[in-house]
């Protein structure tokens, strides 16, 4: 049994990881703007405030063991024409900010989401994919995900980048795979959950430390 941190516990795939990591016996706090808003699983310790303070994180810090962070830098849709939401840097910021905490309070082991396409995974994707990113509003996200990639490499924690593809709420057609990128042909899409148990995973086993896999559900 850990304490476990979660950074963007209430978010679409933040959520499951909540469930996943209670539901395993592990006491988890989640870092919140607004506990009311967040339908959290029972004991859950939700505390206020916001991964863009570096105070906030270290109230919320204290005594843990590791963290997952599945922060996102957020759009007004899904579109991948809408108007971003987020800082462009606030993903980047935040892992500079829990970094920094992690060093301070002794906390070595951190799990975090990424997206399929980022860093030196950019030449595997198709150019159509390239292009979109390029042309559309997605490209910020994609550049905060590169900050993140670059502050975590840069640091002396043991870190896990998980590169997931498309993520769905519909139910998984197969099993999660994890591989390293260039190893095999990945599927379209993660369904949520199973990502999120991915990451609970990942910190109990101490695996993929210091590696950054791609994630997906593949097809029967």
């Amino acid at each position: 049994m850990s304490t476990l941190l979660v950074l963007g516990g209430s978010g679409r795939t933040g959520i499951h990881v909540l469930a996943h990591a209670v539901a395993r016996g592990h006491h988890v706090r989640a870092l919140v703007r607004d506990p009311s808003r967040v339908a959290a699983p029972e004991g859950v310790q939700l505390i206020t405030g916001t991964p863009a303070r570096i105070d906030d994180i270290r109230r919320a810090a204290e005594g843990a063991d590791a963290v997952i962070s599945v922060l996102n830098n957020g759009r007004a849709s899904d579109n991948p024409w809408a108007a971003p939401v987020s800082p462009p840097t606030f993903m980047t910021d935040a892992a500079r900010s829990t970094l920094t905490v992690m060093g301070e309070q002794g906390i070595t082991r951190i799990v975090a989401t990424s997206s399929q396409g980022v860093a030196e995974d950019w030449r595997r994707i198709s150019p159509l994919m390239r292009g979109l990113i390029t042309h559309s509003n997605i490209k910020v996200g994609f550049a905060d995900h590169n900050g993140v990639d670059a502050a975590l490499r840069a640091s002396d924690v043991d870190w896990t980048l998980a590169r997931a593809v498309a993520l769905t709420d519909r139910p998984a057609r197969g099993p999660l795979h994890a591989a390293v990128p260039g190893t095999g042909k990945p599927g379209r899409f993660v369904n949520r959950s199973d990502l999120a148990g991915f990451l609970v995973d990942t910190v109990e086993n101490d695996a993929w430390v210091r590696r950054a896999p791609l994630v997906w559900n593949a097809r029967r």
